[in-house]
Parts: structure tokens; C-alpha cells; sequence
């Protein structure tokens, strides 16, 4: 029998998306903790180091605390190395120390005070910072509301390398919140994204594909960005494969495929859209025989299992 199971966490995403095949909402997302994990290095070494001055050092401390690298995780142990560091003007540390402030680690929950932080180090050029500060403007959380604000940090943050500020622009570009509404520059940020493998991404510049908004129509190419998120397990993606191949859409029609797509979305997916693709799977397999049902249930497992952990 075919079986539902709700992930522990889903991609999450900085803001609310308008693409059409999706009902899911996102929650903010921080890029915290001062940037990558330190290098590995014992903590007497750190300290040794850090105590004749050493800013890397200070800040490699905050992560190690903040990550609990080797050491008990411990937020205000954290935030008083970032702090050291970001003091003295060390960039990740004013972005971990920003983090800390957002979400109220080791430290009072003070947004205004990680907007603070936040900025010290995107006007440094840290691409993370950038990002932050652009959520932050996004949703009025420490500041005013201003969209305007966030698209012109997202798109720092994306000229730094930033994937997640590169999609967050393409929806802004998609939506004319805060740019004007451009779908040609809204796939082009998807793109660049969508080639470094983020899946809701990929879903999105298939939609525009599919719907000829920025891009030539061309549902062959929707089907191809949408079958590389599926494959990704993203389950929007894996939702309107079912619904291509049980409509005959791009491809021919064959309800098997349709019910195996169908079911893996419920199988990821959560709230809203999972009720929405466990329903569809479930009439769909309500229309075929018995064998047509076993056969979608052998495919829909063996993905099931490539999947494992």
C-alpha cells in the first residue's frame, strides 16, 4: 500500500512565493553562525591564539560554540567570542553575532540589535550578512518594511555567490515587489541558481517555461527543470510530474507514471500540498486496475529506497 510520511524539515525559503503549482509556505531563513564551520583545530590551540588577539581565532571559538564543534553547544559562550571579534570589525563575527541577536541565542532576542550586526558586515561584503539584512527588510522584522531595500541587498548577496539571495531576487523580479515586475530577469536569476542545483529554483524557471513568461514556451524544458527538482525529491516538482503524465502534458499519457509521481510528492510533501497530492493519488488510483496500482507501488518504493539515509 502506498504509505505518507512527512518530512522533518522542508527546503525553506526567506519569503512568500506566488509560483502557481505551489501551496506551501516558506519561513525566514537565516545564513548564521558567522559563515562555514571552522577548520578543525583543538580548542587549546584556539585559545592560545585567541588570547594574544587573533580576530579568526575569536570568531572560529564563536562557531565552534554556536555549531557545538568538539565542544558543548553553548549560545552565550558563542556570542561572547563573536563578540570579541566583531568588535574589532571581523565581518563573520558581526554576522554571527547578528544571528545570534535574530534568533535570540545566547543573547536577548533583539532584532533591531542583529540588523545592527547584520549591516557592519554586508557593508564589508560578506555575502551572508548581505543576505540576512535583505530578509530582515523583506519582512520589517528590526526595521521598517521595504522591499525596494531587500532587492538591492538580495542582489549583492547573489553578485557575492549567494544561491539562496539569487532565487529570492528571481521571485521579486517574478512578483515586481520591490523591482519592477520583469519576468526575463526573474528566470535569469533562476537560472543561475537552477544550474547550482537548488531545487525550488529549478521548479521555478519550469514554471516560467511552462508558461512562456520570460522565456519561450517550451514544455519540454519545464518537464526537463521540473524532473531534475524531482529528483532532488522537492515535491512540488514531483507533483507536477504526476500531473504532466496523468494529463498527457509534454508527455504521453500514462497513469502508472502518473500515480508513482504522485505518490512520492505525498511522500514528501507537507500541510496543504500534501493533502493536496495524497487526494490526487488517491482518485487516480481509484481509476486504475489492480496490476496498474502494484506496478506504480514497485516504482514509486525503489525511489522510495534510493532515497534512504
Amino acid at each position: 500500500m502506498f504509505e505518507t510520511v512527512v518530512p522533518t524539515a522542508m527546503h525553506a525559503l526567506t519569503r512568500q512565493s506566488l509560483l502557481s503549482f505551489a501551496m506551501i509556505g516558506f519561513v525566514s531563513v537565516c545564513h548564521g553562525q558567522g559563515g562555514n564551520p571552522p577548520d578543525a583545530e583543538s580548542l587549546p590551540g584556539l585559545l592560545a591564539r585567541a588570547e594574544k588577539g587573533d580576530v579568526a581565532a575569536e570568531c572560529a571559538l564563536g562557531k565552534m560554540y554556536a555549531y557545538a564543534l568538539n565542544v558543548p553547544q553553548d549560545f552565550a559562550e558563542a556570542a561572547r567570542w563573536y563578540r570579541k571579534a566583531a568588535e574589532r570589525g571581523y565581518a563573520d563575527a558581526e554576522n554571527g553575532l547578528g544571528f545570534l541577536y535574530e534568533n535570540g541565542q545566547g543573547v536577548p532576542l533583539d532584532r533591531v540589535e542583529a540588523a545592527r550586526w547584520y549591516r557592519k558586515a554586508a557593508d564589508q561584503g560578506n555575502a551572508d550578512a548581505e543576505f540576512n539584512l535583505a530578509s530582515l527588510y523583506d519582512t520589517g522584522q528590526g526595521m521598517p518594511l521595504d522591499h525596494a531595500e531587500a532587492a538591492r541587498w538580495y542582489r549583492r548577496a547573489a553578485e557575492h555567490g549567494d544561491s539562496d539571495a539569487a532565487f529570492d531576487l528571481g521571485v521579486m523580479y517574478e512578483e515586481g515587489q520591490g523591482v519592477a515586475r520583469d519576468y526575463a530577469e526573474a528566470a535569469r536569476w533562476y537560472r543561475i541558481t537552477a544550474n547550482r542545483g537548488l531545487a525550488v529554483a529549478q521548479t521555478a524557471l519550469a514554471g516560467l517555461y511552462a508558461n512562456g513568461r520570460g522565456v519561450p514556451r517550451d514544455p519540454a524544458e519545464a518537464l526537463r527543470w521540473y524532473r531534475k527538482a524531482a529528483e532532488l525529491r522537492y515535491a512540488p516538482a514531483l507533483y507536477e510530474l504526476g500531473s504532466a503524465f496523468a494529463g498527457g502534458r509534454s508527455v504521453p499519457k500514462d497513469n502508472v507514471e502518473a500515480l508513482m509521481w504522485m505518490d512520492l510528492a505525498a511522500f514528501r510533501a507537507r500541510g496543504l500540498l500534501q493533502e493536496k497530492c495524497a487526494a490526487e493519488r488517491d482518485a487516480l488510483s481509484r481509476r486504475m486496475t489492480p496490476e496498474q496500482v502494484a506496478a506504480a507501488e514497485r516504482r514509486a518504493l525503489a525511489w522510495k529506497k534510493k532515497w534512504a539515509p
